[in-house]
């Protein structure tokens, strides 16, 4: 079994990204990789570009490694309620070469931000949209007040009902893998 997983973020020190990090910690004996967005920056999606470039192959790439797992875990960024342009992009790309981007992989939808609401707004759109591009959410978790709550030095958790939710929410989507 193999999971796929990556903070929809270019920040090169995503919380989000410590949170897929952490995430995976939980798991033991599962095979897993993270990806970086940044692996796959592309010139900003529209139709002129895609008529001069066709179908790019990093984001083939990109669709490649999706097809490979058995599962995908994404940790969402919030930019003004919404998703990254690092994202969209590279989603937006996607979903030209393949309108099933998630490729109906069961997925595990997480989002933080050092806000109170936790990136709740971008977690919300996300898993609304999923199911439209083929993604099987089977638990979703918004972590507010990423800078109170999680001990950045040990990479975890500190909040123990979060870690609770945490733990529920990857066992969800385990026991479907």
């Amino acid at each position: 079994m193999k999971l796929i997983g990556f903070a929809a973020s270019s920040s090169k020190a995503s919380i989000n990204k410590q949170l897929v990090t952490y995430t995976f910690s939980l798991l033991k004996d599962v095979d897993h990789e993270i990806l970086d967005l940044n692996d796959y920056e592309l010139p900003l999606f529209s139709v002129d570009k895609e008529q001069e470039l066709g179908q790019p192959e990093l984001a083939q790439k990109f669709l490649s490694q999706l097809g490979k797992c058995d599962g995908i875990v994404i940790s969402f960024a919030e930019h003004n309620g919404s998703y990254s342009a690092a994202y969209k992009n590279l989603f937006d790309w996607c979903s030209r070469i393949n309108p099933k981007v998630f490729q109906n992989k069961p997925m595990l939808l997480l989002a933080t931000s050092p806000g109170a609401r936790g990136g709740a707004s971008v977690l919300e759109a996300a898993v609304k949209s999923a199911p439209f591009f083929s993604g099987d959410v089977k638990a979703s978790l918004s972590i507010p007040s990423f800078n109170d709550n999680f001990d950045v030095d040990k990479g975890e958790l500190i909040n123990q009902e979060l870690k609770m939710k945490l733990v529920s929410a990857v066992e969800s989507l385990m026991v479907t893998v």
